[in-house]
């Protein structure tokens, strides 16, 4: 369910050098809901961490950093000291996270040692990864997998270590810069939705408390140092009950049946709606799980859990919950009563000497049975049981709409009307029986026909935000070669020959190696990265008949939803009537361009040289704010450019202009009927773009036209239309 707008202070400081105390938790106003989020799982880290989602300023930075200071100290080799909040930076590389060899002993002692790494800063403490749908995808399937099972196992290197990691998982992320993949938002324990209030008291009592939080850091702090002692004193009481709390049979079936009833996948939600009930029965000091409890969980628990595919809208209504938790409870009612009537039956049938124990019914998972303790000793059955942590694109492509099985990309019906084009006017054209989209107006929802998404790449290599499209040097890839960059990381055997050509003119005679700075060899690490893909698509009169107008966007809605797979940046431009109209400026958040794209409106002219010119402004805008991030032009037309003075040669002027910056571009083919003019073909051609048409666009025939667009700059990637 979407959670309540409540907003605490703007941004939290942690205990500095100065000895200043951090803002205390007990302080925060109004994000009841994310406190409680975070205390549950500083009781069950089992439960697996907690990802907040909200705009910036919300407090989230601040409530993360307070609870650290109220977590019980850890007691190591070193003695008693306070529980860490360890920060993970975006830009972190694998080797920091989990940890890697210890390059130094090896050279300097001949020894193998394990150096370890964030994940085991992070032991009985937390881990805070702001802006967490900006780390790199393998990243956060470990720190997750971390999460779940409380330890880390590190096999690289020739180093077998594992050790262990139980702390407090929490991520933060901005939905408007990107989201995450469902998968990943499965793997999260909890969700909680942040925003700023409305309320003016409450906007009133964040700016009074922030204030005067600034003017006395110390003072402030030793005005609310009762409550946040009370706070950890209960959450260091819940800990040491949580175990203890009964989860019989009547609450779990409640939590099987209100999963059941929501239709999520795997069993990760079971066991974290049964984890989290547990840890809020201890935490309100109860001794067996109730309704109250399971609902608490469900709020927390499911509401990310629902969204299958990135264009979903996540979270649960409050009537959707209500009515999910009485059907559940109905259910568990109807399965303890006809429990107990089968009970009675056996008990009449048996002789009254017969051989039993009145235990036998809870070590047989009876109604009087405990279960918690069996999930607790279960978290390694997540992985298997629930959506693979590897799942790519695959996971998303399970989950088309039905209309691939209602009909191919190209519809059924007529085209309802001829090929010119028509005015800019509610008809949209001539033709008789045109849906609502095609008459001019708005084309309502989009129609996601298409079976295959194509995949498709710039050429070369690039330097670019970490993604799944085109190859890229990385710090998180995989190791291709040595090099003279260190900076992704040491090389150990490229910076071992490096030095060993240098031993005897050293004077090495045994002993460790002697190394000099020269020697030095960075790995050169090679992995995908993410491109700004810009969308050109033609809305024109002659595209606004019915069929053709679902096929285009239903095209761009699939290519979109690659887009989101790849981590690519996305633009929407639409070319109709006199200009072209940026839509949607470059953004990571593929959902905002479904939703532009559902209001786009058609008719009228076809300006294309008018939309190549904008796509090339866009291109050169993001140049300047991400110069690494390397761009992609799609164009869905039919080639018929009908804007201004001498509409086609000046949209082939155009598109010699993009080819000779050496822009990837790929024409998507709209033209339909039996006569066929080939204008987008020629066009492809001038832009030195791959080429395909729209029924095309589905299939292992994607794939020639793939290698075929990501050729040769220079090179006429196009096929005879």
């Amino acid at each position: 369910m979407e959670t309540a707008p409540h907003a605490s202070s703007l941004t939290g400081s942690r205990p500095d050098a100065d000895g200043d105390a951090g803002f205390p938790f007990s302080a925060v106003v109004g994000q009841e809901r994310l406190q409680l989020a975070l205390i549950l799982c500083a009781v069950h880290p089992g439960i697996g961490g907690v990802l907040v989602r909200g705009e910036k300023g919300t407090a989230k930075s601040t409530v993360v950093r307070a609870l650290a200071q109220l977590l019980p100290p850890v007691v190591d080799e070193t003695g008693a000291r306070p529980a860490r909040l360890v920060e993970l930076p975006v830009g972190a590389t694998e080797d920091r996270v989990v940890g890697s060899l210890d390059l130094e002993r090896v050279l300097r002692d001949g020894e193998q040692a394990f150096r370890p790494g964030l994940l085991a800063a992070a032991h009985h403490g937390v881990l805070y990864v702001d802006e967490v749908n900006l780390l790199h995808d393998h990243l956060v399937d470990v720190l997750l997998d971390a999460a779940a099972m409380g330890r880390v196992h590190v096999e690289r290197d020739g180093v077998s270590h594992s050790h262990p990691a139980r702390f407090v998982l929490v991520g933060t992320m901005n939905p408007e810069e990107g989201e995450l993949r469902p998968q990943l938002l499965d793997r999260f324990g909890l969700t909680v939705d942040v925003a700023a209030s409305r309320n003016v008291d409450v906007r009133m009592a964040v700016v009074r408390r922030r204030l005067d939080y600034e003017a006395d850091p110390a003072g402030f702090a030793g005005r609310y140092a009762t409550a946040d002692r009370e706070v950890a004193e209960r959450i260091l009481t819940a800990r040491d009950r949580v175990a203890a709390v009964a989860l019989d049979n009547v609450e779990l079936r409640r939590i099987a049946a209100l999963c059941a009833s929501f239709d999520v996948d795997g069993m990760r939600a079971d066991l974290v709606v049964a984890r989290t009930a547990t840890a809020h029965a201890a935490w309100r000091g109860a001794d067996a799980v109730a309704e109250e409890d399971v609902r608490v969980a469900a709020e927390l628990a499911l509401p990310h859990r629902r969204r299958r595919d990135p264009f979903d809208e996540p979270g649960i209504s409050e009537e959707q919950l209500d009515e999910a938790m009485r059907e559940a409870g109905e259910e568990a009612a109807r399965a303890e009563k006809s429990s107990g009537r089968d009970e009675l039956e056996r008990s009449s049938s048996v002789d009254d000497g017969a051989d039993s124990h009145p235990n036998d019914a809870a070590s047989e998972g009876g109604p009087g049975s405990r279960s918690d303790a069996g999930l607790s000793d279960h978290r390694d059955d997540v992985a298997s049981n629930g959506r693979p942590s590897d799942a790519d694109d695959t996971g998303l492509s399970d989950h088309r709409d039905d209309t691939e099985r209602n009909g191919g990309p190209d519809g059924a019906g007529p085209e309802g009307g001829p090929d010119d084009d028509g005015p800019d006017s509610p008809s949209g054209g001539p033709g008789g029986g045109q849906s609502p989209s095609a008459r001019g107006g708005r084309t309502g929802a989009p129609t996601t026909s298409i079976v295959t998404p194509p995949r498709w790449e710039v050429p070369g290599v690039g330097e670019g935000a970490a993604g799944r499209r085109s190859r890229a040097q990385t710090r998180q890839g995989r190791t291709v070669r040595s090099s003279t960059d260190t900076s992704a990381g040491l090389h150990l055997l490229g910076t071992v020959f490096a030095a060993a050509a240098h031993q005897r003119s050293r004077g090495r005679a045994d002993g460790p190696l002697k190394l000099a700075a020269d020697d030095l060899r960075g790995a050169y690490r090679e992995g995908r990265e993410g491109n700004l893909v810009v969308f050109v698509v033609d809305a024109s009169g002659s595209m606004a008949a019915r069929d053709r107008l679902s096929a285009v966007t239903g095209a761009v809605v699939a290519l979109l939803r690659d887009a989101y797979q790849r981590r690519d940046k996305v633009a929407v431009i639409t070319v109709r009537g006199q200009e072209a109209e940026l839509v949607l400026p470059p953004t990571s958040s593929v959902d905002i361009a479904v939703r532009r794209l559902s209001d786009m409106r058609t008719g009228g002219k076809t300006p294309l040289a008018a939309g190549l010119l904008k796509a090339r402004e866009v291109v050169h805008r993001e140049r300047v704010r991400d110069p690494r991030r390397r761009p992609m032009l799609v164009l869905l037309t039919d080639g018929r450019a009908t804007g201004g003075t001498d509409p086609v040669l000046r949209a082939r002027a155009a598109a010699n202009l993009l080819a000779n910056e050496s822009i990837t571009s790929i024409v998507v083919d709209c033209e339909r009927g039996m006569i066929r003019l080939g204008l987008a073909a020629d066009l492809a051609r001038n832009l030195r773009a791959g080429y395909l048409q729209l029924a095309e666009l589905t299939g292992d025939s994607v794939a020639d036209v793939v290698r075929a667009g990501s050729g040769r700059p220079g090179v006429s990637a196009t096929r005879a239309a």
